[in-house]
């Protein structure tokens, strides 16, 4: 994903005169990659989060909550409140948890179920959380069209996820492991489309951005660092290996893709640069963030033995 992503978004830029006119199709490229995330998630898996609702919550108020405040706080004293920047920032924020979370969560030796349910309750309450973020914090500066957003997500979000899971059960499980030769490739694809044709459609607002780069990629980088360390902060209560790593990566990392459909269909073009930023900087980090867990996790074991 480090080369990918990045790759993508070059390649978005260089060619968004020839790229442009396929914009349109980014939903359903998103469509597909909810499905193919959620056909490896069963009614057992989302059942396992309704029996430890608590730890579910408490890592919504972190990301929704806790999140989109000091995103607000930090860009709005930056930029002013009104800046089209600043709900980039907060949207990063409100966007629900990334897909990609699930494989840093595998190799970082958190719940792989609990974070797969998580992702899955929490696009599928994408359509109310995100259009309510954006509402509350910004009820007089933005115009957005709540109703056709809610659908929006409902179409890219909610029926894939549900249609996936149904696949699941009716496949008691199997279907992943039998269509992942072709789905997992294609499902990579469509992301990259994704980065790629979003790139695009930003490009020709580009050139006015490069006297704000160098006020914007600090606080891009700042502020997802800062939601790695809250969700970090919040779950060290719990005193759990597993919660901690999970909340923490769940923190950090968002829909990022979802993000950037969302700011470039209801909000000036603007705010999806500091959500492009954060495609870029959220990856690195979960490195660095998987490093960090590694090192804590060997001292803690060395204390004990």
């Amino acid at each position: 994903m480090f080369l990918i992503i990045p790759g993508s978004l070059v390649l978005g830029f260089l060619f968004s005169t020839h790229l442009s006119r396929f914009v349109p199709a980014v939903p359903y490229l998103f469509a597909y990659v909810t499905l193919t995330m959620a056909i490896g998630c069963g009614l057992r898996q989302l059942g396992t989060v309704m029996r430890r609702p608590g730890v579910m919550l408490w890592t919504f108020i972190l990301t929704h909550v806790l999140s989109p405040l000091v995103a607000y706080g930090l860009s709005a004293m930056l930029f002013g409140a009104d800046s089209p920047y600043v709900i980039g920032f907060v949207l990063f924020t409100i966007i629900p948890l990334g897909v990609s979370t699930v494989l840093w969560v595998g190799m970082s030796g958190g719940s792989i179920p609990l974070m797969l349910a998580m992702v899955v309750i929490d696009s599928a309450l994408s359509p109310f959380v995100v259009p309510a973020g954006i509402h509350l914090l910004f009820h007089t500066a933005v115009e957005a069209n709540t109703m056709q957003m809610m659908t929006d997500l409902l179409v890219i979000i909610v029926l894939p996820t549900a249609f996936g899971v149904l696949l699941y059960e009716l496949s008691k499980g199997r279907i992943q492991k039998a269509v992942q030769p072709i789905a997992a490739p294609l499902s990579k694809l469509c992301f990259v489309a994704v980065v790629a044709l979003n790139a695009a459609a930003i490009a020709p607002q580009a050139a006015a951005l490069k006297g704000d780069l160098l006020r914007i990629v600090p606080l891009a980088i700042l502020m997802v660092g800062l939601c790695y360390a809250i969700g970090f902060l919040g779950a060290l209560p719990y005193k759990n290996r597993e919660i901690l790593t999970t909340v923490s990566y769940a923190s950090g990392m968002r829909n990022i893709s979802l993000g950037i459909v969302l700011a470039l269909g209801y909000f000036s073009p603007l705010a999806a640069v500091p959500v492009v930023l954060s495609i870029l900087i959220q990856q690195p980090l979960a490195t660095l963030h998987h490093y960090v867990l590694h090192k804590l996790n060997n001292r803690k074991a060395g204390a004990h033995g």
